[in-house]
């Protein structure tokens, strides 16, 4: 990690994760219209492993880390995140309510590893949790306007912002046990991980109707599983990666406040999604949760 300024390269790599992760929502929603969450969730990790699997040596660090991150933020995540998509969530708001992973982060540090709470992290998750309730009420109200979300897609992708942390935290445990930490080996190989669980998911739970969609899918669909594949779990990890090598984290993080206005304008713009009050204002206060975090602490100093 250096303290060099930001260069042209620099912003141009946080620029295009931004880019990245705010409309990969899109391409989840049109490999949906044709493909089940499982399936999805298979081809998802088919693309991120080939063809880096035959070029990327396997990492070196205690394989339980590699299968723990597979299945977390594999199963777990993109499971819970691709079902959501599925049974009532707007590719805007996912995009936003993914973003609370940085405060289940801090609860499961707090709690698994003893890390400390500052002031800024406990009035970021006051707000958080403001936001999520103004996103509650939108269910309890009578006669709002859920812009086309349901009770359990809003649950699920909590779920799946939850499982995200919680691979954060084997990554974290796993860097800590391992001196040479490499980023990249470690995502394509832990990429093997979610397939086959993946692959029995689909054929307990889906129809069978639906199991030889693939030969039939057209082409957006697979354009789609190139993208979040190649593009969303590898480029984009390994850009934002190389990013905090360079650079403190305070410096880098904020830029993942663009994050969910990308989201937000992409679904919006592409899809149609429509937002309503209740969730206008709740995600006014995660993001204002997520700028407290981040520059809360350099606040209160300068205070």
């Amino acid at each position: 990690m250096t303290h060099a300024p930001f260069g042209a390269r620099d912003y141009l790599g946080a620029l295009g994760v931004v880019l990245i992760w705010g409309t990969n929502f899109i391409a989840m929603k049109f490999a949906l219209h044709d493909l089940t969450p499982f399936q999805l969730g298979a081809g998802r990790y088919l693309f991120a492993v080939l063809p880096l699997l035959f070029f990327v040596r396997p990492p070196r660090l205690a394989w339980r880390w590699v299968a723990l991150y597979g299945l977390f933020q594999g199963v777990g995540q993109f499971g819970c995140l691709f079902l959501a998509l599925k049974v009532g969530m707007s590719a805007a708001l996912g995009s936003v309510l993914m973003q609370t992973q940085v405060f289940f982060t801090a609860l499961f540090g707090f709690v698994l590893l003893g890390e400390h709470a500052s002031r800024a992290l406990l009035a970021g998750l006051a707000l958080a949790a403001l936001g999520i309730a103004c996103f509650a009420m939108n269910y309890l109200s009578p006669g709002a306007d859920a812009g086309g979300t349901t009770v359990a897609g809003f649950l699920l992708v909590l779920g799946s912002a939850a499982m995200w942390a919680a691979s954060n935290i084997v990554v974290r445990r796993a860097q800590q046990a391992t001196p040479q930490f490499d980023v990249v080996p470690f995502m394509v190989w832990s990429s093997l991980v979610p397939i086959v669980p993946f692959a029995l998911l689909s054929l307990a739970f889906d129809a069978p109707a639906t199991r030889w969609r693939w030969t039939a899918a057209p082409w957006s669909t697979w354009v789609s599983l190139a993208y979040l594949g190649w593009f969303a779990t590898i480029l984009a990890y390994a850009l934002w990666t190389g990013l905090l090598k360079r650079h403190a984290l305070n410096r880098v993080a904020p830029f993942s406040l663009a994050v969910p206005v990308v989201g937000i304008s992409s679904g919006m713009l592409v899809l149609g999604d429509v937002i309503s009050a209740w969730q206008w204002a709740g995600i006014a206060l995660v993001v204002a949760a997520l700028a407290t975090v981040m520059f809360g602490a350099r606040w209160l100093r300068q205070r």
